[in-house]
């Protein structure tokens, strides 16, 4: 992706222009995330919280669950401060791959760009849709989609 703008906070609807782009803070993950996230889920798959399992599999060594890097991905977004006080709804993922691990001690952040917006009057604002790639230290796609949320519009 090409040069980012700077998060305002609490963007309106009527903020998000198609092309603007924005790229959040980075975060390393650790064994502690992957572990809390285990067993606040209940997934204690091996190839996340054995070390020796996880050493024969295609990845060689634990990796973190794909829905844990959704979620961190959510997280880097609202740190940037956008949603404060304007987010109505987190809507949709209308689509989301996982293409590469994320392995702990990776360092991962969000660059994000609006696809779209479209004007919602009767619910007071609008949606905007965002493409998102989750990348790695080495700027590697590890997950990417397209996501729903639902903004206020800016008060008259």
């Amino acid at each position: 992706m090409s040069a980012t703008t700077p998060a305002v906070r609490g963007m309106h609807f009527e903020d998000f222009e198609v092309g603007h782009k924005l790229a959040t803070a980075a975060r390393t993950v650790t064994e502690t995330d992957i572990v809390m996230f285990a067993g606040l889920t209940g997934d204690f798959n091996q190839i996340h919280v054995d070390a020796e399992y996880s050493k024969t599999t295609p990845f060689g060594a634990r990796v973190a669950h794909g829905l844990l890097g959704l979620s961190f991905a959510s997280g880097l977004i609202v740190q940037t401060g956008i949603m404060e006080g304007t987010i109505m709804a987190f809507r949709e993922i209308n689509e989301w791959k996982f293409i590469k691990p994320i392995f702990i001690g990776d360092t991962i952040h969000v660059e994000t760009e609006v696809l779209s917006t479209k004007a919602l009057p009767r619910i007071g604002g609008g949606s905007v849709n965002l493409q998102l790639e989750l990348k790695n230290q080495n700027d590697e796609t590890l997950m990417k989609g397209i996501w729903t949320a639902l903004f206020l519009s800016r008060p008259s």
